[in-house]
């Protein structure tokens, strides 16, 4: 499966989220019926169309995010939060797994402000749940820029590398069991 790459409709709505690693954030929302484009990026950094070498030194400020487009006909900004919050750590700072540094943050970024009551609401049922322990900043947009080509459909194009072998994958395998009924169907 790739990226759908589909003209998005009039009534699709955009986030922004950050969960680590934007290869494991991509490879399960490719897979989410009603998300119609997923792509790797940078964002909320201070360095203007920042390379991965930059994001990686932990200078630009940026974060490895995913931008979604999604139908909310078919999915509610609360479901693709409620699969964001399943499908990373929520609770640890600057780190998932042993991917650590402020590029890994979990974080909620805004393109429209309209989205901040949901987020908002869904960030403090999950912080409830973990009893207070969640570190997901929630903040508008800034600085976005797409991530170089190889980026995108990373797991798609190399499942047997390591990282996506032993990182990437269960992640995908978490989501296909725990939401199955939202689960897109080539």
């Amino acid at each position: 499966m790739t990226q759908t790459h589909q003209a998005a409709l009039p009534s699709s709505r955009v986030i922004t989220l950050g969960g680590g690693c934007f290869w494991c954030t991509e490879a399960v929302f490719v897979r989410v019926k009603g998300v119609l484009d997923v792509e790797s990026g940078y964002c909320n950094g201070h360095v203007l169309n920042p390379t991965y070498r930059q994001v990686c030194e932990g200078t630009t400020g940026h974060n490895e995010v995913v931008r979604l487009v999604y139908d909310p006909q078919v999915i509610s900004l609360h479901e693709v939060l409620e699969i964001f919050f399943v499908i990373h750590d929520p609770t640890t700072l600057n780190r998932q797994g042993n991917d650590s540094g402020t590029q890994y943050r979990s974080g909620i970024y805004l393109s429209d402000e309209a989205d901040r009551a949901v987020a908002q609401q869904v960030l403090n049922e999950v912080n409830a749940a973990m009893n207070g322990r969640v570190v997901t900043e929630l903040q508008d947009l800034h600085n976005y820029s797409a991530a170089e080509a190889y980026h995108q459909d990373y797991f798609e194009h190399n499942p047997d590398q390591g990282y996506c072998a032993f990182v990437v994958a269960p992640k995908v395998q978490k989501f296909l069991k725990t939401f199955a009924d939202k689960v897109r169907h080539a």
